[in-house]
């Protein structure tokens, strides 16, 4: 049987998503969609897609597709996502983070619901066979119980964080969260893809069982979200892209193996059809598991919002850093608004003047107030 797929939003990261489709046997993309034309052409050329649209709707009606991809900003997750599940295809592919608050998501988990349709998140690196091999180490006890996850990244919470929260999650079996306690700075007027992000922050998090997780975001400089360090009772674990390697507490070498890689878009996508077509693990990027990591980024917002320990389930619907922000209580010292994804959406000579500056060492901010933005 051939599926019909269709791509919502032509930018940087719809062409992992085409490559995911056209890795994919029994999926054909026949349509993309942006209002954007030097995007949707583009990616047209690039994966010789059929069909190009300017207007997302149209394409929904017109194509009566499959698969849906949402490939959009963050604060369009959720409302492109109610829309596509109204032309009820068997499955929508989200990128993340799945929305910028809990209410949205929920929103977006009972339309899908209602209208049949399988609901993927783009956690895709779950699919990575270092990450697998990992969770498989730390399950049999390879460092005895896992106690503590530390992990490092950067460009904000809700963006390279949103990777990191949900591999913490993967690799320690994805317990149920007990409770966070996060600390966060917000000086500067930044913004992420059009949300409010902070300067930096981290966020402790109690997982029910005993694991903990230490994450830190934009503190050291690395927006580096592959490589992760988890301490057991006997022992030491450490994971990357393609490969994991342990050391037992009682001595001796330490263990590597490679572990290899494939291309994780293509094997979210394979498992997506196998999901639609019955396949009774179901997906490792379904919707309500990244419900769960969106919670524990909201929680660590909510906590530092709050001066305390918040305990699960979260009770906040709304965005906690946008509603404290609003109500004064991270006054902006270094004004000027900017964006650190903004360049995104230049156009290639823009991009490349703004990328310069950047190897250069200025700060986003002078640059973007320097081209005008």
């Amino acid at each position: 049987m051939s599926y019909r797929a269709g791509i919502i939003g032509c930018g940087s990261i719809s062409a992992a998503h085409a490559r995911g489709y056209q890795g994919t046997p029994g999926i054909e993309l026949v349509a993309a969609a942006d209002p954007v034309e030097r995007a949707r052409t583009g990616i047209q050329a690039q994966f010789s897609i059929p069909r190009i649209y300017a207007d997302a709707e149209e394409m929904l009606r017109e194509e009566k597709l499959d698969f849906v991809s949402i490939c959009l900003w963050h604060p369009l997750h959720a409302p492109f996502t109610l829309q596509a599940a109204r032309h009820q295809p068997k499955a929508i592919l989200c990128e993340k983070p799945m929305a910028t608050c809990l209410a949205e998501a929920d929103a977006m988990l009972a339309a899908c619901d209602e209208q049949g349709v399988k609901l993927v998140i783009g956690h895709q690196r779950r699919y990575n066979h270092s990450w697998t091999r990992a969770r498989q180490l730390l399950a049999d006890g390879a460092i005895g119980e896992p106690r503590m996850v530390n992990v490092q990244t950067g460009e904000g919470l809700l963006n390279c964080g949103t990777h990191v929260v949900d591999a913490i999650r993967y690799l320690t079996g994805d317990p149920a969260t007990e409770w966070v306690f996060g600390a966060v700075e917000r000086q500067s007027d930044r913004f992420e893809r059009n949300v409010c992000i902070e300067d930096c922050c981290m966020g402790l998090i109690q997982f029910v069982g005993g694991v903990q997780a230490l994450v830190q975001c934009d503190l050291t400089g690395t927006s580096n979200v592959e490589n992760y360090t988890v301490t057991g009772s006997d022992g030491i674990l450490e994971v990357g892209q393609r490969s994991v390697r342990w050391l037992r507490g009682g001595g001796g070498d330490w263990q590597t193996e490679d572990t290899g890689y494939d291309d994780p878009w293509v094997l979210q996508a394979q498992a997506a059809l196998a999901w639609v077509e019955g396949a009774a693990d179901g997906h490792r990027g379904e919707g309500r598991q990244a419900r769960r990591t969106l919670e524990i980024l909201m929680g660590i917002y909510q906590s530092a919002r709050e001066r305390a320990v918040v305990r699960m389930p979260l009770a906040v619907g709304a965005y906690p850093l946008g509603a404290w922000v609003d109500e004064g209580g991270l006054p902006v010292t270094q004004p000027g608004r900017y964006d650190i994804r903004l360049f995104l959406s230049f156009d290639p000579e823009q991009k490349a003047h703004y990328q310069e500056q950047r190897r250069a060492g200025r700060h986003p901010r002078e640059i973007l107030r320097e081209m005008g933005f």
